[in-house]
């Protein structure tokens, strides 16, 4: 009787561990803001985008590119022509990310792949900092750390931590982001993500969703782009030079005439800031798949309201920023 009861209190346990209602917080950013405050919206009449418009600005009236018809038509032609949350609530869905104080030690990162277009470390990144897809995942291993501390975002890309001979960090790049600005990477140069942009900010997250507002832009990924890129990314990994495919950087709304009301809970939260502050296409993979962190409080269920959405729901935002081959 002792055995079964201990064996009972065991799978309790396990089960309790398990639940979304015991799932924990996600990591906390203290005072941090996830760039700055943005400049005003766009009218209308504003000729188009500026260049290095912010992650967290409202486009929902901005202008509409004229080859926006032609960009929809090629998206959907190279894949799924629906859109498809790329996380929900299994332990490995999404991008999960660590956040770390002032005494967090600093490990080496040795490059393996773009060090000239790489941040030099060391980064405060722990050697059990979570990593995209699991430790024993063998696909873009992106590793992201918040440091609440300095309001500094460290990004890595294949990410592998070794033990010997010193504690170190292996990865093919990485980048150490200034929360507190927006500035672009220099013109041709990578990231931990293929267009040179952060990956952090354009991540979908379940507090931020869950307070009933998300006021960002949302990364998105396709599968085929041009080789070209257009600010705000700063670096491309195309397949095509076809004008009709989209250049990394890409900015995308989904149009104000499509109705949301039928949606509910963070399906519509996410759907409303589609319309307002669009996806931005940051890497080559699934078509129409945009990314959120993986969080295991995520009603997998709401988000498929989602995957209804339709790639002719959606328009391109126009940009003055000019379009650079690679």
């Amino acid at each position: 009787m002792a055995l079964l009861l201990s064996l009972f209190l065991l799978l309790t346990a396990v089960v309790l561990a398990l639940s979304p209602a015991s799932a924990a917080a996600e990591p906390g950013l203290g005072s941090c803001q996830v760039f700055p405050d943005p400049p005003a919206s766009l009218s209308p009449r504003a000729p188009s985008l500026p260049n290095e418009a912010a992650w967290n600005q409202d486009i929902s009236k901005a202008p509409r590119d004229p080859r926006s018809a032609a960009y929809i038509s090629y998206i959907d032609s190279h894949g799924g022509d629906h859109l498809h949350p790329d996380f929900g609530s299994p332990r490995a869905y999404g991008f999960p990310f660590a956040s770390v104080g002032a005494g967090q030690r600093r490990l080496p990162i040795h490059y393996t792949a773009y060090g000239s277009e790489s941040s030099p470390g060391p980064f405060p990144v722990p050697a059990g900092a979570p990593v995209e897809g699991g430790n024993v995942s063998d696909g873009d291993r992106h590793v992201l750390v918040v440091d609440r501390s300095s309001c500094k975002l460290y990004e890595l890309y294949r990410a592998f931590f070794e033990a010997k001979p010193k504690p170190h960090w292996n990865a093919d790049a990485g980048v150490a982001w200034d929360l507190n600005s927006s500035a672009l990477r220099p013109d041709g140069w990578t990231s931990a993500d293929a267009a040179g942009l952060p990956i952090f900010p354009g991540l979908v997250r379940y507090d931020e969703v869950a307070a009933g507002h998300l006021d960002h832009a949302i990364r998105l990924t396709v599968d085929s782009t041009r080789n070209a890129w257009v600010h705000p990314a700063s670096h491309c990994a195309g397949d095509t030079s076809s004008a009709a495919a989209p250049p990394m950087g890409l900015r995308l709304r989904l149009k104000a005439g499509y109705g949301i009301d039928h949606f509910s809970g963070a399906a519509k939260t996410i759907a409303e800031a589609m319309q307002h502050y669009g996806l931005i296409v940051a890497d080559n993979g699934s078509n129409w798949y945009f990314s959120g962190s993986s969080d295991r409080r995520w009603d997998d269920e709401n988000l498929d309201q989602l995957k209804g959405i339709p790639g002719s729901a959606f328009e391109v935002v126009k940009s003055s920023a000019a379009v650079h081959s690679c």
